[in-house]
Formats: C-alpha cells, sequence, structure tokens
C-alpha cells in the first residue's frame, strides 16, 4: 500500500510538472478549458446575474470617483491574477515564453473586457473607460515584470477583515462572509507585496520574505457621498496606507509539485502580520495582527 502510495504521488508530482516542450495535448486541453469555463461564467452571469435587471442601449459611465477607488484595485487585482493563472497554465504545456505572455497573461483583460460589455448593455450600470484602465494595469504589471525581470518580483495580494458596515446596507456590502469578502469594500485591502531577496540579491535574507504596502477604505456605505439619513452608520469616509510583512509562498523551497501547486493558489493571499496603518483621521495606528 506505502509503495503504490507513493507511486502514485510520484505520477502526480510528474504530471503536475512543466513541460519542457511543446506538449500538444496539454496545450489544447488547457485552451478547451480556458474557454469552456469563461464561456460557462458569461452565461451564468447573464442569466443569474444580469437578467434580474432592465437592459438598455449600449452607455458609458464615469465612474472613477466612486467608492475611494477600491472597486478599480479590485479590477486590477483580478486582471493581474487571471493573466498569471494563464499564463502559467501554458508554461505547464510547454508554451514558448512570448505566447504565454500574448495569449495567457492576456485572460484577464479579455475576460473582464466581456464583463464590461454586459455592464455597458444594463440599465444599471455602464461601460466603464476607468474599469478598463485597471484591467490594462494589471495585465502591464504581470507582462511588464516577465518582459523585464523574468519573473514576478512584486505580487498582488488581497486580504479581507469584517465590518459594521455590511449589517447596515447588506444589498450592497453582501449578507454573509462570503458576500461580503466580493463586496464590502470597507473591509478589503490591496497588497503589492516586493520580494527582498530578488531585489536586495542578499543571501542572508530569506528568499519567502517580502515587504508589502497596502491600500484600504473604510466609512463608504455608497459609491460616492450621498444622502445616507436612513442607515445608522455614518459616512466618515477616508483611505488607508498600510506598511507590513509578507511571505512569498511561490518562494518556499520544496521538492513536492504538489505542495508547490497549492501555495501557488494561495499566494494571492496576504498573511496576517503585524501591520502600520497610516490615515487622514488618526494619524498612525499599529496593528498587532492585520487581516
Amino acid at each position: 500500500m506505502l509503495v503504490q502510495l507513493v507511486l502514485s504521488q510520484s505520477k502526480f508530482d510528474q504530471f503536475l510538472k512543466p513541460s519542457d516542450t511543446l506538449n500538444k495535448p496539454r496545450r489544447n486541453a488547457v485552451i478547451i478549458t480556458e474557454v469552456s469555463v469563461a464561456s460557462l461564467t458569461l452565461i451564468g452571469l447573464d442569466q443569474l446575474w444580469y437578467a434580474d435587471f432592465p437592459r438598455s442601449k449600449f452607455k458609458t459611465i464615469n465612474d472613477a470617483d466612486e467608492w475611494l477607488q477600491m472597486d478599480k484595485l479590485g479590477h486590477v487585482f483580478s486582471a493581474y491574477q487571471l493573466g498569471r493563472v494563464g499564463a502559467n497554465a501554458l508554461n505547464w504545456a510547454g508554451v514558448r515564453k512570448k505566447d504565454q505572455l500574448i495569449y495567457g497573461a492576456t485572460l484577464g483583460f479579455g475576460f473582464l473586457t466581456a464583463v464590461e460589455l454586459f455592464d455597458g448593455y444594463s440599465e444599471e450600470w455602464g461601460f466603464s473607460w476607468s474599469d478598463m484602465a485597471a484591467n490594462g494595469l494589471g495585465t502591464g504589471l504581470y507582462i511588464g515584470q516577465e518582459l523585464l525581470w523574468d519573473e514576478q518580483r512584486v505580487t498582488l495580494k488581497y486580504s479581507f477583515h469584517q465590518t459594521y458596515f455590511a449589517k447596515q446596507r447588506p444589498d450592497k456590502l453582501g449578507d454573509g462572509l462570503l458576500e461580503e469578502v466580493l463586496k464590502d469594500y470597507n473591509g478589503q485591502t490591496y497588497w503589492l507585496s516586493a520580494n527582498l531577496s530578488s531585489f536586495l540579491k542578499n543571501s542572508k535574507i530569506p528568499k519567502w520574505l517580502n515587504v508589502a504596502v497596502g491600500y484600504g477604505g473604510t466609512g463608504m456605505l455608497t459609491g460616492k457621498t450621498e444622502n445616507v439619513e436612513n442607515f445608522m452608520v455614518t459616512q466618515e469616509r477616508y483611505r488607508q496606507w498600510y506598511l507590513s510583512l509578507d511571505v512569498d509562498l511561490s518562494r518556499i523551497q520544496t521538492k513536492s509539485r504538489f505542495l508547490r501547486t497549492v501555495f501557488d493558489v494561495f499566494n494571492v493571499i496576504k498573511l496576517p502580520f503585524p501591520a502600520i496603518e497610516f490615515n487622514g483621521k488618526n494619524g498612525v495606528k499599529l496593528h498587532y495582527i492585520y487581516f
């Protein structure tokens, strides 16, 4: 039984290992999977989300000044992470680096553009050029680093903590933890996490140690500062900046391809660490542990 388990794990690790040359079955599987998942997701959004709102002629909106730009950072983050997944999937299939960047790293931009077009034909929303700019920034952050350094020295990460704002407006900010993670901008923080050893080239610095700069906002019940007399919590909104340490899980040394894959998946999350907060209300605030 133990021998079978070892052999099975070895085969699985071999399956997860990126191909040194173009593996056409893998490449075709990646393309079919991505197209199928993206198509099903868009169909699901159209039927389960957009169908509940009136359709309209295509229109654009200017929402660049809403939610203290937290929604824009969500677009940057999504485009970056989807592009990273797309490029890594093609790398696993042995596709050459140039094509990884052209057809893989642009996955997020392409998918989010389709979602933006749905917004453009919805009475509730509209096509947002600032959203598109954010999508391009996220894609550019990934591709730019690959062209400049052939690695991701700076990664985009996400963290979340629950706030009391969601209970005041659950229809907009989420009803329950799972919805709040996606909708409550007050509890979201987006991080630029930079790997120290990649920049300083110092062998004494652990290869997995990062320093992270975060951005968040609080006091938001609506996109803009609007009349909120019916709400119990006032909109005293302000921006928050954070400085903290982080771990780049993808740089933890292990021979197991399975563990590398697990680390790569969870590397989108900023690990809890002590943090210093800078904001326009309290000045400087220390968090012993910040999520």
